[in-house]
Protein backbone atom coordinates (compact mmCIF):
# COMPACT_ATOMS: atom_id res chain seq x y z
CA UNK A 1 0.00 0.00 0.00
CA UNK A 2 2.99 2.46 0.66
CA UNK A 3 4.94 1.75 -2.22
CA UNK A 4 1.40 2.39 -4.54
CA UNK A 5 1.12 5.59 -2.49
CA UNK A 6 4.60 6.76 -3.35
CA UNK A 7 4.14 5.92 -6.97
CA UNK A 8 0.92 8.03 -7.07
CA UNK A 9 2.74 10.89 -5.72
CA UNK A 10 5.57 10.33 -8.25
CA UNK A 11 2.82 10.39 -10.91
CA UNK A 12 1.36 13.26 -8.94
CA UNK A 13 4.29 15.27 -9.29
CA UNK A 14 4.60 15.05 -13.58
CA UNK A 15 0.78 15.78 -13.34
CA UNK A 16 1.54 18.91 -11.63
CA UNK A 17 4.57 19.80 -13.93
CA UNK A 18 2.60 19.23 -16.71
CA UNK A 19 -1.03 20.80 -15.77
CA UNK A 20 0.62 24.24 -14.22
CA UNK A 21 4.58 24.18 -16.26
CA UNK A 22 4.93 25.19 -19.44
CA UNK A 23 6.08 22.61 -22.01
CA UNK A 24 9.30 23.41 -23.24
CA UNK A 25 10.82 20.55 -21.77
CA UNK A 26 10.53 16.46 -22.04
CA UNK A 27 11.65 15.05 -19.32
CA UNK A 28 12.22 11.49 -18.44
CA UNK A 29 9.79 9.73 -16.24
CA UNK A 30 11.63 9.66 -12.95
CA UNK A 31 10.86 12.01 -10.06
CA UNK A 32 14.28 12.86 -8.43
CA UNK A 33 13.76 13.17 -4.96
CA UNK A 34 17.73 13.06 -3.25
CA UNK A 35 20.91 13.67 -4.43
CA UNK A 36 24.59 12.59 -2.76
CA UNK A 37 27.69 12.12 -4.80
CA UNK A 38 27.60 10.08 -8.14
CA UNK A 39 23.80 9.18 -6.73
CA UNK A 40 20.11 10.35 -7.03
CA UNK A 41 17.20 8.92 -5.70
CA UNK A 42 13.25 8.62 -7.07
CA UNK A 43 10.25 8.77 -4.33
CA UNK A 44 10.47 5.46 -4.14
CA UNK A 45 13.51 5.11 -3.13
CA UNK A 46 15.39 3.54 -6.02
CA UNK A 47 19.07 4.78 -6.29
CA UNK A 48 20.17 5.46 -9.90
CA UNK A 49 23.80 6.48 -11.53
CA UNK A 50 23.73 10.08 -12.80
CA UNK A 51 25.08 10.37 -15.93
CA UNK A 52 24.24 13.44 -16.93
CA UNK A 53 25.21 15.71 -13.70
CA UNK A 54 23.04 18.47 -14.78
CA UNK A 55 24.29 18.72 -17.76
CA UNK A 56 27.78 19.27 -16.23
CA UNK A 57 26.50 21.14 -13.73
CA UNK A 58 27.25 18.93 -10.90
CA UNK A 59 30.97 17.92 -11.62
CA UNK A 60 31.84 17.83 -7.87
CA UNK A 61 28.88 15.67 -7.36
CA UNK A 62 24.97 16.11 -6.13
CA UNK A 63 25.18 18.42 -2.33
CA UNK A 64 29.08 18.13 -1.87
CA UNK A 65 29.18 18.68 1.96
CA UNK A 66 32.00 21.55 1.53
CA UNK A 67 30.20 23.56 -1.02
CA UNK A 68 26.80 23.02 0.53
CA UNK A 69 28.55 24.13 3.96
CA UNK A 70 30.15 27.30 2.26
CA UNK A 71 26.21 28.10 0.48
CA UNK A 72 25.18 27.69 4.49
CA UNK A 73 27.51 29.71 6.65
CA UNK A 74 26.90 32.87 4.13
CA UNK A 75 23.20 32.08 3.67
CA UNK A 76 23.23 33.02 7.83
CA UNK A 77 25.28 35.79 7.06
CA UNK A 78 24.32 37.94 3.62
CA UNK A 79 22.80 36.81 0.82
CA UNK A 80 22.55 39.90 -1.18
CA UNK A 81 23.27 43.48 -1.50
CA UNK A 82 22.67 44.29 -5.44
CA UNK A 83 26.44 46.11 -6.69
CA UNK A 84 25.31 49.53 -5.85
CA UNK A 85 27.01 48.71 -2.64
CA UNK A 86 30.66 46.35 -2.04
CA UNK A 87 30.26 43.37 -0.06
CA UNK A 88 32.81 41.85 1.89
CA UNK A 89 32.87 38.06 -0.32
CA UNK A 90 32.77 39.81 -4.07
CA UNK A 91 36.10 41.33 -4.07
CA UNK A 92 37.93 37.45 -2.51
CA UNK A 93 36.29 35.76 -5.22
CA UNK A 94 37.61 37.76 -7.94
CA UNK A 95 40.97 37.80 -6.79
CA UNK A 96 40.60 33.29 -6.08
CA UNK A 97 38.97 32.85 -9.88
CA UNK A 98 41.08 35.74 -12.03
CA UNK A 99 44.29 33.73 -10.21
CA UNK A 100 42.75 30.48 -11.04
CA UNK A 101 42.39 31.22 -14.33
CA UNK A 102 44.88 33.61 -15.19
CA UNK A 103 43.18 36.53 -16.28
CA UNK A 104 43.36 39.80 -15.30
CA UNK A 105 39.58 40.80 -14.53
CA UNK A 106 36.06 38.53 -13.93
CA UNK A 107 32.42 40.31 -14.53
CA UNK A 108 29.83 37.84 -12.71
CA UNK A 109 26.80 36.76 -13.64
CA UNK A 110 24.66 33.86 -12.83
CA UNK A 111 23.08 31.77 -15.58
CA UNK A 112 25.33 30.26 -18.46
CA UNK A 113 23.11 32.39 -21.33
CA UNK A 114 23.86 35.68 -19.27
CA UNK A 115 27.44 35.04 -19.38
CA UNK A 116 27.44 34.05 -23.37
CA UNK A 117 24.97 37.95 -23.76
CA UNK A 118 27.86 39.18 -21.54
CA UNK A 119 30.91 37.87 -23.84
CA UNK A 120 29.08 39.16 -26.74
CA UNK A 121 28.32 42.37 -25.40
CA UNK A 122 32.17 43.01 -24.43
CA UNK A 123 33.41 41.81 -27.84
CA UNK A 124 31.31 44.71 -29.86
CA UNK A 125 32.25 47.08 -27.06
CA UNK A 126 35.85 46.17 -27.74
CA UNK A 127 35.31 46.15 -31.12
CA UNK A 128 34.13 49.70 -31.50
CA UNK A 129 36.93 51.15 -28.69
CA UNK A 130 39.82 49.23 -29.47
CA UNK A 131 39.73 47.87 -33.04
CA UNK A 132 37.89 50.97 -34.71
CA UNK A 133 35.30 48.98 -36.51
CA UNK A 134 32.55 51.48 -37.25
CA UNK A 135 29.45 52.08 -34.99
CA UNK A 136 26.43 48.65 -35.34
CA UNK A 137 28.97 47.08 -37.90
CA UNK A 138 30.50 44.13 -35.47
CA UNK A 139 30.64 40.89 -36.88
CA UNK A 140 30.54 37.87 -34.42
CA UNK A 141 31.53 34.39 -36.20
CA UNK A 142 29.93 31.38 -34.69
CA UNK A 143 29.60 27.35 -35.65
CA UNK A 144 26.77 25.29 -37.29
CA UNK A 145 25.64 23.21 -34.49
CA UNK A 146 26.10 25.33 -31.34
CA UNK A 147 24.30 25.82 -28.31
CA UNK A 148 25.18 28.60 -26.32
CA UNK A 149 21.86 29.34 -24.54
CA UNK A 150 18.10 30.20 -25.35
CA UNK A 151 18.06 34.03 -25.46
CA UNK A 152 16.62 35.86 -28.78
CA UNK A 153 20.67 36.82 -29.69
CA UNK A 154 22.09 33.61 -28.98
CA UNK A 155 19.34 31.57 -30.77
CA UNK A 156 19.98 34.18 -33.48
CA UNK A 157 23.73 32.37 -33.71
CA UNK A 158 21.92 28.92 -33.78
CA UNK A 159 21.49 26.36 -36.50
CA UNK A 160 18.49 24.58 -34.49
CA UNK A 161 15.25 24.81 -35.73
CA UNK A 162 13.59 24.02 -32.84
CA UNK A 163 15.43 26.84 -31.20
CA UNK A 164 14.83 29.37 -33.89
CA UNK A 165 11.09 28.65 -34.83
CA UNK A 166 8.77 31.78 -34.76
CA UNK A 167 11.16 33.47 -32.42
CA UNK A 168 11.74 36.13 -34.89
CA UNK A 169 13.09 39.20 -35.59
CA UNK A 170 16.65 37.95 -35.10
CA UNK A 171 19.86 39.55 -33.73
CA UNK A 172 21.95 40.82 -36.75
CA UNK A 173 25.37 40.37 -36.89
CA UNK A 174 26.23 36.76 -36.65
CA UNK A 175 28.58 34.74 -39.07
CA UNK A 176 27.85 31.08 -39.05
CA UNK A 177 30.55 28.96 -40.32
CA UNK A 178 30.71 25.00 -40.45
CA UNK A 179 32.31 23.38 -36.95
CA UNK A 180 35.98 21.87 -37.13
CA UNK A 181 36.80 23.59 -40.28
CA UNK A 182 39.75 26.11 -40.00
CA UNK A 183 39.62 27.11 -43.55
CA UNK A 184 36.02 28.27 -43.24
CA UNK A 185 37.43 30.27 -40.58
CA UNK A 186 40.00 31.98 -42.37
CA UNK A 187 37.80 33.03 -44.83
CA UNK A 188 35.45 34.59 -42.62
CA UNK A 189 38.21 36.55 -41.09
CA UNK A 190 38.63 38.70 -44.00
CA UNK A 191 36.16 40.69 -43.23
CA UNK A 192 37.45 43.65 -41.24
CA UNK A 193 33.94 44.24 -39.26
CA UNK A 194 34.59 40.53 -37.82
CA UNK A 195 35.03 41.28 -33.58
CA UNK A 196 34.53 37.61 -32.47
CA UNK A 197 34.86 34.35 -32.77
CA UNK A 198 32.35 32.07 -30.31
CA UNK A 199 32.85 28.59 -30.31
CA UNK A 200 32.30 25.83 -27.74
CA UNK A 201 35.83 23.80 -27.39
CA UNK A 202 33.54 20.88 -28.04
CA UNK A 203 29.57 20.74 -28.92
CA UNK A 204 28.05 19.02 -26.00
CA UNK A 205 24.29 19.50 -26.64
CA UNK A 206 25.22 18.42 -30.59
CA UNK A 207 26.49 15.16 -29.08
CA UNK A 208 29.72 15.57 -28.00
CA UNK A 209 31.12 16.59 -31.05
CA UNK A 210 34.67 16.59 -31.05
CA UNK A 211 36.82 18.36 -33.25
CA UNK A 212 40.38 17.27 -34.87
CA UNK A 213 43.36 17.36 -33.09
CA UNK A 214 45.00 21.21 -33.21
CA UNK A 215 41.95 23.24 -34.39
CA UNK A 216 41.54 25.38 -31.38
CA UNK A 217 44.80 26.11 -31.76
CA UNK A 218 44.55 26.69 -35.72
CA UNK A 219 41.49 28.74 -34.98
CA UNK A 220 42.87 31.13 -32.13
CA UNK A 221 45.84 31.64 -34.20
CA UNK A 222 44.01 32.68 -36.79
CA UNK A 223 42.35 34.65 -34.96
CA UNK A 224 45.08 36.50 -33.29
CA UNK A 225 46.41 37.61 -37.21
CA UNK A 226 43.20 38.87 -37.56
CA UNK A 227 43.17 41.28 -34.51
CA UNK A 228 39.96 38.93 -33.42
CA UNK A 229 39.03 37.87 -30.05
CA UNK A 230 39.37 34.66 -29.83
CA UNK A 231 35.96 33.73 -27.35
CA UNK A 232 35.38 30.64 -25.76
CA UNK A 233 32.08 28.84 -23.84
CA UNK A 234 33.29 26.41 -21.70
CA UNK A 235 30.59 27.04 -19.75
CA UNK A 236 29.92 22.86 -20.23
CA UNK A 237 33.25 22.22 -21.11
CA UNK A 238 35.39 23.56 -18.34
CA UNK A 239 36.04 22.53 -14.80
CA UNK A 240 37.13 19.27 -15.75
CA UNK A 241 34.64 17.76 -17.67
CA UNK A 242 36.71 16.76 -20.28
CA UNK A 243 40.13 16.14 -18.02
CA UNK A 244 41.46 18.97 -18.09
CA UNK A 245 41.06 22.45 -16.04
CA UNK A 246 39.43 23.85 -19.61
CA UNK A 247 38.96 22.11 -22.69
CA UNK A 248 40.93 24.69 -24.05
CA UNK A 249 44.16 23.45 -21.84
CA UNK A 250 44.04 20.30 -24.01
CA UNK A 251 46.00 22.16 -26.57
CA UNK A 252 47.55 25.30 -25.05
CA UNK A 253 44.87 28.21 -26.02
CA UNK A 254 44.35 30.86 -23.76
CA UNK A 255 40.98 32.27 -25.00
CA UNK A 256 40.68 35.88 -24.91
CA UNK A 257 37.52 36.10 -22.81
CA UNK A 258 36.38 32.84 -21.44
CA UNK A 259 33.26 32.06 -19.75
CA UNK A 260 32.38 29.63 -17.40
CA UNK A 261 29.28 28.43 -15.66
CA UNK A 262 27.48 25.32 -14.20
CA UNK A 263 29.67 23.43 -12.18
CA UNK A 264 31.35 26.50 -11.12
CA UNK A 265 29.16 26.69 -8.01
CA UNK A 266 28.43 22.51 -7.85
CA UNK A 267 25.05 22.40 -8.76
CA UNK A 268 23.73 24.65 -5.66
CA UNK A 269 23.23 27.79 -7.34
CA UNK A 270 23.15 29.78 -10.68
CA UNK A 271 27.05 31.15 -11.12
CA UNK A 272 28.84 31.98 -14.43
CA UNK A 273 31.69 34.25 -14.66
CA UNK A 274 33.47 35.99 -17.78
CA UNK A 275 36.99 36.48 -17.47
CA UNK A 276 39.40 39.01 -19.64
CA UNK A 277 42.49 41.02 -19.47
CA UNK A 278 42.00 44.69 -18.36
CA UNK A 279 42.49 46.10 -22.29
CA UNK A 280 38.77 44.15 -23.25
CA UNK A 281 37.19 44.29 -20.13
CA UNK A 282 37.69 47.77 -19.51
CA UNK A 283 35.42 48.87 -22.09
CA UNK A 284 32.83 48.39 -20.03
CA UNK A 285 32.37 51.19 -17.39
CA UNK A 286 29.55 51.94 -14.50
CA UNK A 287 26.13 51.48 -15.79
CA UNK A 288 26.72 49.85 -19.20
CA UNK A 289 26.24 46.20 -18.32
CA UNK A 290 25.47 43.94 -14.99
CA UNK A 291 22.94 42.49 -12.81
CA UNK A 292 21.51 42.95 -9.95
CA UNK A 293 22.41 39.25 -8.78
CA UNK A 294 25.52 39.04 -10.48
CA UNK A 295 28.58 38.95 -7.49
CA UNK A 296 26.00 38.21 -4.91
CA UNK A 297 27.92 37.16 -1.65
CA UNK A 298 26.01 33.83 -1.62
CA UNK A 299 27.77 32.85 -5.18
CA UNK A 300 30.87 34.63 -4.18
CA UNK A 301 31.86 31.88 -1.57
CA UNK A 302 29.93 28.89 -3.19
CA UNK A 303 31.99 29.32 -6.26
CA UNK A 304 35.21 29.66 -4.46
CA UNK A 305 34.41 26.21 -2.48
CA UNK A 306 33.69 24.81 -6.27
CA UNK A 307 36.85 25.70 -7.40
CA UNK A 308 38.58 24.05 -4.14
CA UNK A 309 36.87 21.10 -4.28
CA UNK A 310 37.97 20.23 -7.76
CA UNK A 311 41.53 20.70 -6.97
CA UNK A 312 41.38 19.14 -3.44
CA UNK A 313 39.58 15.97 -4.56
CA UNK A 314 41.58 15.33 -7.62
CA UNK A 315 38.44 15.68 -10.25
CA UNK A 316 40.63 16.93 -13.25
CA UNK A 317 43.01 13.74 -13.19
CA UNK A 318 40.14 11.89 -12.09
CA UNK A 319 38.13 12.71 -15.13
CA UNK A 320 41.71 12.66 -17.33
CA UNK A 321 42.08 8.97 -15.68
CA UNK A 322 38.62 7.51 -16.15
CA UNK A 323 37.39 9.39 -19.33
CA UNK A 324 40.23 7.08 -21.37
CA UNK A 325 38.47 3.77 -19.14
CA UNK A 326 35.06 5.06 -20.21
CA UNK A 327 35.66 5.26 -23.96
CA UNK A 328 37.86 2.01 -23.86
CA UNK A 329 35.18 0.15 -22.44
CA UNK A 330 32.27 1.98 -24.94
CA UNK A 331 34.08 0.95 -27.98
CA UNK A 332 34.23 -2.48 -26.89
CA UNK A 333 30.72 -2.58 -26.30
CA UNK A 334 30.16 -1.07 -30.23
CA UNK A 335 32.01 -4.14 -31.52
CA UNK A 336 30.12 -6.65 -29.64
CA UNK A 337 26.73 -5.01 -30.88
CA UNK A 338 27.45 -2.85 -33.95
CA UNK A 339 24.35 -2.97 -34.76
CA UNK A 340 22.72 -0.64 -32.23
CA UNK A 341 25.65 0.91 -31.49
CA UNK A 342 27.26 3.03 -34.85
CA UNK A 343 29.62 5.38 -32.90
CA UNK A 344 31.57 5.96 -29.67
CA UNK A 345 33.60 9.36 -28.76
CA UNK A 346 34.66 11.05 -25.69
CA UNK A 347 37.09 12.95 -23.88
CA UNK A 348 37.28 13.07 -20.55
CA UNK A 349 34.62 12.11 -18.53
CA UNK A 350 32.67 13.39 -21.45
CA UNK A 351 31.07 11.26 -23.67
CA UNK A 352 28.60 10.30 -26.52
CA UNK A 353 27.08 6.45 -27.75
CA UNK A 354 25.56 7.23 -31.32
CA UNK A 355 22.84 4.95 -32.12
CA UNK A 356 21.02 3.34 -34.98
CA UNK A 357 17.49 4.17 -35.15
CA UNK A 358 15.20 1.70 -35.62
CA UNK A 359 11.34 1.34 -35.42
CA UNK A 360 11.07 1.44 -31.69
CA UNK A 361 14.59 1.88 -30.92
CA UNK A 362 16.06 5.01 -30.80
CA UNK A 363 18.23 6.30 -28.01
CA UNK A 364 15.25 7.75 -26.28
CA UNK A 365 13.87 3.72 -25.56
CA UNK A 366 17.32 2.58 -24.71
CA UNK A 367 17.91 5.88 -22.30
CA UNK A 368 14.05 4.34 -20.49
CA UNK A 369 16.01 0.80 -20.65
CA UNK A 370 18.99 2.29 -19.37
CA UNK A 371 16.91 3.62 -16.42
CA UNK A 372 15.01 0.91 -15.17
CA UNK A 373 18.70 -0.67 -14.80
CA UNK A 374 19.77 2.34 -12.58
CA UNK A 375 21.49 4.90 -14.73
CA UNK A 376 19.82 8.17 -15.99
CA UNK A 377 21.19 9.12 -18.69
CA UNK A 378 19.27 11.64 -21.81
CA UNK A 379 19.15 11.86 -25.31
CA UNK A 380 20.06 14.56 -27.59
CA UNK A 381 19.35 15.24 -31.34
CA UNK A 382 17.13 11.73 -31.21
CA UNK A 383 20.19 9.03 -32.02
CA UNK A 384 23.01 10.23 -29.38
CA UNK A 385 22.74 9.60 -26.05
CA UNK A 386 25.39 12.02 -23.94
CA UNK A 387 27.63 10.54 -21.06
CA UNK A 388 29.03 12.85 -18.36
CA UNK A 389 28.63 11.36 -14.53
CA UNK A 390 30.26 13.21 -11.84
CA UNK A 391 33.86 13.45 -12.02
CA UNK A 392 34.49 12.24 -8.36
CA UNK A 393 33.01 8.99 -9.57
CA UNK A 394 35.11 5.35 -8.87
CA UNK A 395 36.93 3.45 -10.88
CA UNK A 396 34.51 0.94 -9.22
CA UNK A 397 31.33 3.03 -9.72
CA UNK A 398 32.39 3.50 -13.16
CA UNK A 399 32.82 -0.16 -13.94
CA UNK A 400 29.47 -0.79 -12.31
CA UNK A 401 28.15 1.64 -14.60
CA UNK A 402 29.92 0.06 -17.79
CA UNK A 403 28.11 -3.18 -16.46
CA UNK A 404 24.81 -1.39 -16.58
CA UNK A 405 25.29 0.21 -20.26
CA UNK A 406 26.99 -3.46 -21.41
CA UNK A 407 23.61 -5.01 -20.65
CA UNK A 408 21.38 -2.39 -21.53
CA UNK A 409 22.63 -2.27 -24.78
CA UNK A 410 23.27 -6.21 -25.48
CA UNK A 411 19.58 -6.38 -24.38
CA UNK A 412 18.72 -3.69 -27.13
Amino acid sequence: METMEKQSAAQLMMELESRYGAHNYHPLPVVLDRGEGVFVWDMDGKRYFDFLSAYSAVNQGHCHPKILNALLDQAKKLTLTSRAFYNSSLGEYEKFVTKYFGYEKVLPMNTGAEGVETALKLCRKWAYEKKGIAADQAKIIVCEGNFHGRTITIVSASSDPDAKKNFGPFTPGIVTIPYNDVKALAEALKDKNVAGFLVEPIQGERGVMIPDEGYLAKCFELCKKANVLFIADEIQTGLGRTGKRLCCDHENVRPDILILGKALAGGIIPVSAVLADDDIMLCIKPGEHGSTYGGNPLACKVAIASLKVMDDENLYENSYRFGKVLLAELKKIQAEKPEVVLNVRGKGLFAAIVIKERKGKSAWELCLALKENGLLAKPTHGDIIRLAPPLLITEKQLMECVDILRKTILAF
